[in-house]
């Protein structure tokens, strides 16, 4: 007589207990990884609105301002575009003085040949930071990880 072969109702309880606990360490680490992702996006949707308020000046040509209200942790760009950065995130502005509309408002102005009066903007949440920089000279929006130097 020949015998059936099969999987024993031990063995597969053993690989459902096995695929259940995958699966939860798997939902731990990308829930983990949220507040991260959080942050990137916060910065790379600063560094775009003022890309998009340094291509308005050179398009319209006439000098075109993006602000940000550091307290509050709200932004205006050109376009009456507007926006606010999640409550949970550190902002540390560095602009010119003279491009202050505000105390409490840190602005980059851009000028219709493509410069801008420059400044960084530096997002952080515990340890990691990302920092948005743009270039007085050239107007250039660079977005890098990290604080940077002062």
């Amino acid at each position: 007589m020949k015998r059936l072969r099969g999987f024993s109702l031990i063995e597969l309880t053993v690989v459902l207990v096995l695929i259940a606990t995958l699966a939860g360490i798997g939902a731990m680490v990308i829930t983990a990884a949220l507040p991260g992702q959080q942050l990137r996006s916060a910065a790379r949707e600063v560094a775009v609105q003022l890309r998009f308020t340094r291509a308005q000046a050179i398009a319209t040509g006439r000098p075109q301002t993006f602000s940000m209200d550091v307290i509050g942790r709200r932004w205006s760009a050109a376009g009456q575009r507007e926006g606010a950065l999640p409550a949970e995130l550190e902002l540390v502005a560095t602009t010119a003085r003279e491009a202050q509309p505000a105390d409490r408002t840190a602005s980059v102005r851009f000028f219709p040949d493509g410069a801008a009066t420059g400044g960084r903007f530096v997002l952080k949440r515990g340890d990691a930071a990302w920092r948005v920089d743009v270039a007085w000279l050239t107007g250039e929006v660079t977005l890098s990880r990290g604080e940077g130097r002062p």
